[in-house]
């Protein structure tokens, strides 16, 4: 509203031209808008400003209080779109969203909300320092982490010319010290820890032509976090470069690092990625907590006669147990807590990993590399001159690496591996494509795992949902367990950030390669007809696995429909 709320306080004598002038000056000097910028003079008061902005535009005056803010009402809107407006969601009735804003003539900001709600926008005006107070106490963001970002979109853009992008002759030397300015070094440390106290698992740092966009991962979803001025793109990605030892200077390449922190007394490590975009760098962090590894296998999900089958399987004396699932599902955890159950002094265990995200105890890790030769088949090939009881494969992603997988399970080691692949059945379909015979992976492969990863109701706001009987039968309940079953779901609180979710657990199918399903393998069966068999069998699916879990009162329909696709 800038000059023309001068001009209005003007004409309507609340101010004078000389006290205009002066908060106009201000602004030049300082930034800030003119109405703040008068408070500060001292020459307005809030409270002044806001019967003037109520009688102006024929907007109710509004006092923000706690005691009248719905905390479920908070989530309509995400942060960056209230600091950037300075507005602030007040209540909710029917199809109509009561908005506090500091300049109720902000057609922008309505129509934006219009559109990203859905609901009709009552606007009231509030005071800037009680809108803003509300902002800081009631969204999930660090009031230090905001005052960094605050003197940010202060600085002079003069200031970091040397770290626009689009000059690739920089001096190096100049950008460093550019970025081990303390306003930079100081934004990175805070987005770090604030992803590591909110319990993330990947921060995301994305460029775009006129922002800058970070976003955390947690519980398996991204959440919008803030937007620093995208001027500063070039600052933070070279400032995370260094801290990764990365090489700044190269921006055309992608390039993998790691950054070890230590956070409260722990140690964090950081997996780091970044990729040449279309408008800078952008870059993908994921932290590793040992802290937060858990290798209780009782406590990862798994049922108890799916439990009591994956433990045989992988004290077995030899053959092969795989795990699949897409990224991000899990798998890795799943496997170390298998490592650990097995982990003993008259045991020999190899990994070869690709990265080593944990390290463990007991355990002999091997960094894949594959642009020195170190391929995942190379390392096998070693470790079968290391004298192994048991090997772990990262990943088996081709014929060599999975035939020599086969070979190891099939002369007295017990390997255990990964794959990508949407079910347990289609496991065995994507090994013989990858060309290994069938009479060999009919006599390796053990066992094979599915797995993913479910968000848990946050216990805080749990509360009971009614669900049509039609709707569970259609999920795959029979309609003896829709009389008696009791599904939840959460309502959001500020202990889950509002999502209704904390935590997550494991979906399991765990299918045992019983001598009926070897031979259907050697006969040529397809994946539709080993699973159907399997299920015959006693295989709990995917899609049951999460039945069971919103019986137990432990995840949301929702959410298993999210995750998990119709048997």
């Amino acid at each position: 509203m800038a000059a023309k709320l001068g001009q209005l306080l003007l004409s309507n004598n609340i101010i004078d031209e000389a006290q205009l002038n002066q908060a106009m000056d201000l602004q030049k000097q300082e930034g800030g808008r003119v109405g703040s910028n008068l408070i500060k003079l001292g020459f307005l008061t809030e409270d002044q400003l806001v019967e003037f902005l109520s009688k102006q535009y024929s907007v109710p005056a509004y006092t923000l209080s706690d005691e009248e803010i719905d905390a479920s009402i908070i989530k309509f809107i995400p942060y960056d779109v209230a600091y950037k407006y300075q507005i602030f969601p007040v209540s909710k009735n029917g199809a109509s969203l009561t908005l506090a804003m500091t300049d109720p003539s902000n057609v922008f900001a309505i129509d934006d909300v219009k559109f990203m709600t859905g609901y009709d926008v009552k606007p009231v005006v509030a005071s800037e320092s009680a809108v803003k107070d509300a902002i800081a106490r009631h969204y999930e963001q660090s009031d230090a982490l905001q005052s960094v970002v605050d003197t940010m979109a202060n600085l002079d853009a003069d200031s970091l010319d040397l770290i626009q992008e689009g000059e690739e002759d920089v001096d190096e030397a100049a950008l460093k010290s550019a970025i081990e300015e303390a306003p930079v070094v100081k934004l990175v440390n805070l987005i770090l820890a604030e992803a590591i106290s909110r319990g993330a698992s990947d921060i995301h740092l994305e460029p775009y032509e006129k922002n800058l966009r970070i976003r955390y991962r947690v519980d398996g979803v991204l959440h919008d976090v803030m937007q620093p001025p995208s001027r500063l793109k070039a600052a933070l990605s070279s400032r995370l470069k260094i801290m990764a030892e990365l090489d700044i200077a190269e921006r055309r390449l992608p390039q993998d690092g790691r950054i070890k922190l230590k956070i409260r007394d722990k140690s964090v490590d950081l997996r780091v990625s970044t990729l040449p975009t279309l408008f800078g760098e952008k870059i993908v962090m994921r932290i590793l907590d040992k802290s937060n590894l858990n290798l209780d296998m009782t406590k990862l999900g798994f049922e108890a006669k799916a439990l009591e089958e994956f433990q045989e399987a992988i004290h077995s004396p030899f053959g092969m147990v795989l795990v699949t699932g897409p990224t991000g599902s899990g798998k890795t955890t799943t496997l170390y807590s298998a490592l650990s159950t097995v982990n003993q002094v008259d045991v020999n265990i190899m990994t070869a990993e690709d990265p080593v995200e944990y390290n463990l105890t007991g355990i002999n890790q091997v960094h894949v590399r594959e642009e020195i030769g170190l391929t995942f088949a190379a390392a096998l090939k070693s470790f079968l001159r290391q004298d192994p009881d048991i090997v772990m494969v990262g990943e088996i992603r081709d014929f060599e690496t999975g035939e020599i997988a086969v070979k190891a399970a099939l002369t007295g080691h017990l390997v255990l591996s990964t794959l990508h692949t949407n079910d347990a059945p289609s496991t065995i379909s994507r090994m013989l494509n990858m060309g290994i015979e069938p009479f060999l992976v009919s006599a390796s492969v053990v066992m094979i795992v599915a797995q993913r990863l479910c968000r848990k109701i946050c216990e805080q706001c749990k509360e009971i949902e009614t669900v049509p009987e039609a709707a569970l039968l259609e999920m795959g309940y029979t309609e003896g367990e829709t009389g008696t079953m009791q599904s939840y779901k959460g309502k959001g609180c500020p202990a889950c950030g509002d999502t209704g979710y904390k935590g997550r657990l494991a979906l399991y199918e765990v299918m045992p390669m019983k001598e009926e399903l070897k031979e259907m393998v050697l006969q040529g069966a397809s994946a539709a007809e080993l699973k159907k068999t399997a299920i015959r069998l006693g295989m709990s699916t995917l899609r049951r696995s999460g039945l069971n879990k919103i019986k137990e009162g432990l995840t949301s329909i929702e959410e298993i429909l999210r995750v998990t696709f119709k048997d």
